[in-house]
């Protein structure tokens, strides 16, 4: 771990230390890490306009009482990571995703994932790191697929949950589902936005695994730590601009599990089944009942088998 790096204590999480990690790029992200020094790096990855505290603190400290240090952070544009602001001209998000169905090209984003997957590169290199495990969940899994793919050295092995290789032909999204993480809120002021964020846990979470108070609780904190609204959209434009991973995903050589929840109303499960099949030796996990989200009933089974895949 680089001893330059300048740690406070999570408000978060009291297990957790924060600190902000210059990259390089011009690109900062804000960073928490937990556990001894001396143990494994676990690299969690978060996805789209998910700040590092959907990772929830059970399943991190899951995590480092088996024996794991547990990294988490704001992807950029995201929680206190660094904003891009895109002074290019405003995209038609409409036909991007027309043609992202088709398997079409797209350009004009401010950034992809291949930059975001830089970013974690980077990210690993600035902390004094040698070589990491990951996970990666949802868009982050996708940009785990990339860093794994185009930095082999930096990886140990790789776990993806509820993601996708975004490859053609894949059944689409849920347009529900979909549109609930990009649509605008019914009115911008505090009790609104959560209010949204409410629906979106509802919309894409594990069915009759919701606790409605911890949900607001959540939603609460989430806002009141950061809320940039044209984040999210870029990075939908990042994913629509990445184009298919399945080329990439066949070069992965590191041992790798793919875990999707069999309720996931936003990735159909036959995307994980979809990655785990262009890997080469991968495992793929279903897990019943578990939709687009990490709910606490299913920590104490994931955490163990996110542990154990990094202990093999």
């Amino acid at each position: 771990m680089n001893s330059a790096l300048q740690f406070n204590i999570s408000p978060y999480a009291s297990f957790m230390h924060e600190t902000r990690v210059e990259l390089g790029n011009g690109i900062e992200l804000h960073v928490e890490v937990g556990g001894h020094p001396e143990d494994p790096a676990i690299l969690l990855i978060m996805g789209l306009g998910a700040q590092m505290l959907y990772w929830p603190d059970f399943f991190c400290k899951s995590l480092i009482d088996q024996g794991y240090r547990v990294i988490r952070f704001d992807n950029r544009d995201i929680g206190l990571s660094s904003k891009i602001r895109n002074p290019g001209p405003r995209l038609n998000t409409f036909k991007l995703m027309g043609r992202f169905a088709l398997g079409l090209e797209n350009q004009g984003a401010p950034y992809d994932l291949y930059d975001m997957a830089d970013d974690v590169a980077l990210l690993i290199d600035r902390m004094g790191l040698d070589k990491v495990h990951i996970l990666g969940a949802s868009m982050g899994g996708m940009i785990a697929q990339i860093v794994a793919a185009r930095y082999p050295d930096k990886v140990h092995n790789l776990s993806l949950l509820f993601t996708s290789n975004i490859q053609p032909l894949l059944p689409p999204p849920f347009p529900k589902q979909l549109f609930s993480l990009i649509e605008k809120p019914e009115s911008n002021d505090e009790d609104g936005i959560i209010n949204h964020s409410l629906k979106v846990f509802n919309i894409i979470g594990s069915p009759g695994y919701i606790n409605q108070l911890e949900a607001i609780q959540t939603a609460r904190k989430l806002y009141k730590r950061s809320y940039y609204p044209a984040g999210v959209l870029q990075q939908f434009l990042a994913i629509l601009c990445t184009g298919s991973l399945l080329q990439l995903d066949k070069q992965i050589q590191h041992k790798t599990i793919v875990v999707h929840g069999a309720r996931d109303r936003l990735l159909p499960p036959s995307h994980g089944k979809a990655v785990a099949k262009a890997i080469s030796g991968a495992k793929f996990e279903l897990i019943d009942g578990m939709g687009h989200d990490i709910p606490p009933h299913f920590i104490p089974y994931l955490s163990g088998l996110f542990a154990d895949h990094f202990k093999s």
